[in-house]
Formats: C-alpha cells, structure tokens, sequence
C-alpha cells in the first residue's frame, strides 16, 4: 500500500504523475463541494466549520458556496505569520469546493420528507469520505483549514489533535451562535468521517516517483501523529487521517486518523 509522502510544495509539483494527479485532485474537489451540498440541503447539521459558513451566510449577501471561498482565503492568509507554504493543492481546494458547493445547490432541492432528507445526509457524507480520500491521495497538498491547525500545533508546541479540538470547537461555537445548523447530522459527520476516508484512502493514493516518498513516515491505522509537518507539508497517514478537510475539512475533528491532512 503506497503512503503519503512528506514533501515541500515544490517537491510535490515534481513527484511525478502529475497530470492524474491534478486530475483526481479536482475530481475530489468538486465532489467534496458536492457532498457539502447535499449536507446542507438536508438540513440536519453540518460539520463544524461548515457550520460557521452556513451561520456567516445568513448575514451576508453571498452564497454559501462564497463564503466557503472567503472563510478558506482568510485561513490561508494565516499561513503568512505561521510560515506555512501552500501547494497547488491548497489554492485548488480554497477555490473549487465553494464554487462545486455553489454548483449543486442551484440544482439540488431540500427535499420536504424526513426519510429523503436523512438519504441525503448519509449519502452526503459518505460521499464526503471518499471525496477527502480523493483528493488527499493526489498528495498536492492540504486544505487551508488543516494547514492553518498544523500551522498553529508548529508554532505553539501543542499536538495536532488540541490545536485541532480547540480549533473546531471554536469555530462550531461561533457558526451556531449566528445560525448555523448543528443537529444529528454533525455527529455523524464527526463519527464517520475518519473510518470512511481511512476506509477509501488506500485504494485512491497515487503512488509517487520521488524515490524519498518511499521513506516517508505513516500515522498507524486508527492513531495519529501529534507532530505537525514542517512548513505545511503533509504529515503521511495511513489513512487519511485527515480531513479531510479539515478531517473535518477537513476537516475533521472526529477521530485522530484526522489529524494528518484535510481541508
């Protein structure tokens, strides 16, 4: 089973495979902001920073989907003083998931029946494991949510899996005390979404010709590293620890497979 290397932006662009890289990596992108859609029309919660960006909406005259973008260029703007580089992945994943998200819902109905809105739900993030997985295994680098929590673990000294909580919660906090929608649905997401990347990950990683990638370390199954990556590189799961997007995502925060790279 390949891993995922530990590798600067620039060492990424030359890992070799690119244009199926590029390829899956959007494919993934626009079928997280999909995903994304669907558990917003479901209406029975949403993950933690998905739940900012519904409360945010609510008070300004921009789409979901822009907001998403907006809330994903200011987190990327805090990489500046943390020292974080981005990839091509990471300015891919700041773009393309408000605008796939914007996409589904101009054609995506709130279904009235309780039974179709919880298909929606499960079909949702299930969809959005395997979308995480996608573009996690395109290994161009994470999401500007993860980026920013690796970011903060390197500068304070404290594991991923605190910088990750605190910062989850603060933004779940914030996103339901103007509006967003937190319910089942957010739980699920919490609980699910670590095994379902962890799950899809193996068999979508793209192994890489940079003989150094081979050497990389791997966060074992079901656990993961509190060490951050160095300059907003990804740390190398098993599994996806990520979030995703972040996990929980991407980005994520349900289990520890999260914390190596998301959203």
């Amino acid at each position: 089973m390949e891993t995922l290397a530990n590798l600067s932006p620039l060492e990424q662009l030359r890992a070799g495979r690119l244009r199926r890289r590029v390829l899956q990596l959007l494919v993934g992108l626009v079928l997280y902001g999909a995903s994304m859609a669907m558990m917003v029309q479901s209406f029975l919660g949403l993950d933690p920073w998905d739940v900012l960006h519904f409360g945010i909406a609510g008070f300004v005259p921009l789409s979901f989907g822009t907001v998403v973008i907006v809330v994903g260029l200011f987190a990327l703007l805090l990489w500046i003083p943390l020292r974080q580089r981005p990839g091509l992945g990471t300015i891919a994943n700041a773009l393309v998931i408000g605008l796939a998200t914007d996409a589904t819902l101009l054609v995506l109905d709130r279904p009235e029946a309780l039974w179709a809105r919880i298909v929606l739900l499960l079909g949702g993030v299930v969809l959005n494991g395997l979308a995480g997985a996608l573009y996690i295994g395109a290994q161009l680098g994470p999401g500007p949510r993860d980026g920013l929590m690796t970011g903060l673990a390197r500068r304070t000294g404290w594991s991923l899996r605190l910088v990750r909580t605190g910062l989850e919660l603060t933004v779940l906090t914030a996103g339901w005390l103007l509006g967003g929608v937190v319910g089942v649905g957010t739980l699920l997401y919490a609980l699910a979404i670590g095994p379902l990347v962890q799950f899809f990950l193996p068999h979508v990683v793209v192994r890489l010709d940079d003989p150094r990638s081979a050497s990389a370390e791997e966060c074992p199954p079901g656990s993961a590293s509190d060490r951050p990556a160095p300059d907003g590189g990804e740390r190398t799961p098993h599994s996806a620890g990520l979030d995703a997007s972040s996990a929980t995502s991407g980005m994520r925060s349900a289990t520890e497979v999260t914390t190596c790279v998301g959203r």
